[in-house]
């Protein structure tokens, strides 16, 4: 059965998740975004490779980093963006999402970029468009930030040049984090040996031994000789219950310090997707250290972000 976000030739349509991506399409969008990184250091930063379209920016949950850098892309190809403010829009009075997207498409829209609250979200929305329309996965629910995943391995791959050596630490609320399930997916596509996550037993999902990764509830153990530490904030916003005792009682086991950090490989690179809730999951001593890409990680969104676009409007 062909990958739903796949065209009959095998080349990207959509992007809905890294999940079933062969290594070959994730290594081209790698390449591709390679070539648009000088483009930032340009006097004029633009090229016309998508003159002539409209992105809508669909954002139906809170963003600062990935809207941005989503609108910042697709002006730099030269595209006409339009942000769709959602709570002065007419799904405030009840229009459907589907009913949303169609009076978008007849304003000759090109690319949907999407962020949703509901798992799938970008997925109905792909399977009901028409053929000239692509939908691009700003994060869905707890399901898949795909380009969030595809600017992490850009950074990795930056700074350690090779996957096949790595041992790469995935810490904090793995059970609520579209980015750590990309992440993961998009790691092992690329072949890294050693994926380990590291979370209270409370915030492991099920299944992540069949998908070939190590699991730790002792962050210091997990942490252990890592080449590539990458944190991840607690989703309060989409957990249930009391699933830890205290942010504190946190940071005291699974925040990052400069401490537990020298557990690491002294070259390990620290990342995270942002937001960042210093004292909670990470010490600023860390976050704001000589070992964090973070910021680095946020450049490099704009590029992996051009070469998602420029690629699926160029595929057949």
């Amino acid at each position: 059965m062909r990958h739903p976000q796949l065209n009959e030739h095998g080349e990207l349509r959509h992007l809905l998740t890294i999940e079933g991506l062969p290594r070959d399409i994730v290594t081209h969008v790698l390449d591709t975004a390679s070539s648009f990184l000088e483009v930032s250091d340009r006097k004029v930063k633009k090229v016309p490779l998508l003159r002539g379209k409209s992105v809508f920016n669909l954002f139906f949950e809170n963003s600062t980093r990935t809207r941005t850098t989503f609108e910042i892309a697709a002006t730099r190809l030269s595209a006409d963006v339009v942000n769709l403010d959602v709570r002065t829009s007419s799904a405030s009075k009840g229009e459907s999402l589907l009913d949303t997207i169609d009076n978008l498409a007849a304003m000759h829209a090109d690319v949907f970029v999407v962020r949703h609250a509901q798992s799938g979200a970008p997925y109905m929305i792909a399977q009901h468009v028409g053929p000239g329309l692509h939908v691009i996965n700003a994060g869905d629910g707890r399901h898949a930030h795909p380009t969030q995943g595809l600017l992490d391995m850009y950074t990795i791959r930056h700074f350690k040049k090779d996957f096949t050596n790595l041992t790469v630490a995935v810490v904090g609320d793995v059970l609520h984090s579209r980015v750590a399930r990309s992440d993961i997916h998009a790691l092992t596509t690329l072949g890294v040996p050693e994926v380990r996550v590291i979370a209270p037993l409370t915030l492991l999902p099920p299944g992540l031994e069949q998908m070939g990764v190590r699991t730790f509830t002792d962050m210091r153990a997990g942490l252990k000789d890592v080449d590539v530490v990458i944190m991840l904030r607690l989703q309060n916003e989409r957990m249930r219950g009391a699933l830890l005792p205290s942010a504190q009682e946190y940071f005291k086991h699974y925040g990052l310090t400069a401490e537990k950090l020298a557990l690491a490989k002294p070259d390990a690179i620290v990342m995270h997707p942002g937001p960042m809730n210093r004292g909670v999951e990470i010490d600023s001593a860390v976050a704001d250290g000589a070992q964090s890409v973070i910021l680095e990680q946020v450049t490099f969104g704009i590029a992996v972000r051009m070469a998602v676009m420029s690629i699926l409007a160029g595929n057949r």
